[in-house]
């Protein structure tokens, strides 16, 4: 599967919310969380809006609207960071112990309705500049150490305070510091006050939303029955859209040129990826599914359908949409223009340059970090069930995001194992998923233990030229053998000619625990990012030298009785139960 422009340059389905996300995190770092009260804030999400606290957005474009960050414990400053969200309405920092001078690029945030900084340790003089604030309806700069002018407008908002501070207002100077709909009672009444207005403002969105969606969903539908007569028998699937864009089989035609065979980048378990152009231009990767009648077919294009609506995660790659007629089902993603980790491991052509050592880090840290949300953060926990380099693929700033959902399960949390057919790429699967067909998310460690021996071998999982050599088909069972005899300089892959030799060391502990024999030996994915930096490392490590050298022992005394060892992978019966993507 290959595919797609950078969120950061293609706002898709969720607006900009990886910018938003950036700007959210530069915010809170300004602001001196102290107390640790904002712990849900992940800067690996690709946006804000799901399941960050304190924070609201507009979920139709994706646009950060609303921080409501009042009486948190805040001891710093506002960042500049703040302007990025060009689309906010309201700013809530009240009681509050920010301090330094109000800042002039507030002004810039002309969206703003209501803005409440009261009960701070702000200082010096409201910049002139915020006479562009023309929108504001609610200001509180109330008990602040404020001096000085008040810029006229912003005494045009509805509600305002300046109470307790040293601003050029009260009876002597004929301004008022309170507006007649006042605000100046206890402080439970500016909440309510604060409250009505933005629970109305947010009734009236959502009301002309909801009209807009209804008014655009006849349209289109309309349109589709008008426009695209020659499709046969265009199929109303009972999918839940969410954000996701439905295509017209005459769009998915025209952006791939009818399918052209010249368009084909990729082939995957259940049909063919082309690369194709939507009308507005963006480049798009178009994943066709074969005969989706067959068995697993349509389970799995439901199931890469359902998936998106709960996994947001930047290493996660996003469904721009799909289209469904009587006879095909198809899926619409981004276009990358990087490819897949695979193709820069082994595919490159004659002067394209490999990935250096800094990059295959960041591939195994990305790819470690989009597994843990899979399977930590999302509830019921999601398996991907088919990791390898060629799933891993490239954004134009070369970050990893995993791709092709096809083979992913949901899992219920109080279910320990799903019984289901196997499915994965030889020498990728785990040793009981193919002997038993149970899956958990352990065998998606496994999945990428070997991924992490692709980036620093580059080389396939299962190779058959090595029986020329006599050494073993599994990339796992080669890297073992070499690593008994300290040969690192045979692992590492020839075309990586710098990098650093203790990081790659622990990259191969790393790979050896995440595919141990026993699943309940692996690591989880939150603790294999830590082990990644060394963290808890050496005890693990310790402690798998001292199992191997007792399996090693045992295989020893018994090699003369059996063909393949306890704890080998190839395991001839379960090869037979599986097959090939």
């Amino acid at each position: 599967m290959a595919t797609p422009s950078s969120p950061r340059k293609n706002k898709g389905c969720f607006g900009d919310g990886r910018l938003d996300g950036e700007a959210l995190i530069d915010l809170l770092k300004a602001l001196n969380d102290t107390n640790g009260m904002i712990n849900d804030w992940n800067a690996f999400l690709v946006s804000p809006c799901y399941s960050w606290s304190h924070v609201i957005c507009d979920h139709k474009s994706g646009n950060v609207i609303s921080l409501s960050l009042g009486s948190i414990g805040f001891s710093g400053t506002l960042s500049r960071s703040i302007t990025n969200l060009k689309f906010l309405t309201n700013l809530d920092l009240h009681d509050n112990n920010l301090t330094g001078e109000l800042p002039d690029y507030l002004s810039s945030l002309v969206n703003l309705q209501n803005l409440n900084l009261s009960r701070n340790k702000f200082s010096g003089f409201i910049p002139a500049s915020w006479d562009q604030l023309s929108n504001l309806k609610y200001l509180d700069l109330s008990s602040n150490n404020l001096k000085g002018n008040i810029p006229e407008k912003l005494f045009s908002a509805h509600v305002f305070n300046f109470s307790g501070t040293s601003l050029d207002c009260g009876t002597k100077l004929q301004k008022h510091c309170v507006s007649s709909a006042s605000i100046s009672g206890s402080p439970n009444k500016s909440k309510l006050k604060f409250v009505t207005i933005g629970a109305t403002c947010g009734a009236v969105v959502l009301l002309l939303f909801g009209a807009i969606f209804l008014h655009r969903f006849n349209f289109k539908r309309k349109l589709n029955r008008d426009l695209y007569v020659d499709v046969e028998g265009e199929d109303d699937s009972k999918v839940s859209f969410g954000q996701l864009r439905r295509f017209s089989w005459r769009e998915v035609q025209l952006a791939t040129d009818n399918f052209n065979e010249s368009n084909i980048i990729g082939r995957g378990g259940f049909g063919k990826v082309y690369k194709g152009v939507i009308a507005d231009n963006t480049k798009v990767a178009i994943k066709r599914l074969t005969d989706y009648q067959s068995p697993g077919g349509e389970a799995a294009f439901l199931r890469e359908v359902q998936l998106i609506s709960v996994a947001v995660h930047r290493n996660l790659l996003r469904l721009i949409g799909f289209s469904t007629t009587s006879y095909e089902r198809v899926l619409v993603y981004p276009f990358m223009q990087n490819l897949s980790v695979a193709y820069h491991l082994r595919d490159l052509k004659p002067g394209e340059k490999g990935l250096d050592w800094t990059t295959r880090k960041r591939i195994a840290f990305g790819a470690a970090r989009g597994l843990e949300y899979l399977h930590e953060h999302c509830t019921p926990k999601i398996l991907h069930r088919d990791l390898k380099a060629a799933n891993i693929l490239l954004d134009d700033d070369f970050e990893p995001v995993l791709g092709d959902f096809g083979l992913a399960k949901l899992v219920d949390p109080s279910v320990t194992h799903i019984t289901t057919q196997v499915r994965g790429t030889m020498g990728h699967i785990a040793p009981e998923y193919l002997s038993t067909g149970k899956s958990s998310e352990k065998t998606d460690v496994f999945g990428y233990g070997i991924t992490l021996l692709e980036l620093v071998t580059g080389q396939r999982a299962i190779d058959l030229s090595r029986l020329e050599d006599e050494e073993d088909v599994l990339l796992l069972d080669h890297i073992k053998k070499l690593l008994r005899g300290m040969r690192l300089t045979d692992i590492v892959d020839p075309n990586l000619t710098v990098y650093d030799a203790k990081e790659v060391e622990t990259m191969l502990q790393v790979a050896m625990l995440c595919t141990q024999g026993s699943p309940e030996e692996r690591p989880k994915m939150g603790e294999i990012i830590h082990m990644l930096r060394g963290q808890g490392l050496a005890e693990r490590w310790a402690e798998w030298e001292q199992i191997e050298e007792v399996k090693n022992e045992e295989f020893s005394r018994l090699s003369h009785q059996f063909a393949w060892g306890e704890d080998s992978t190839q395991d001839q019966e379960a090869i037979q139960l599986s097959q090939a993507r």
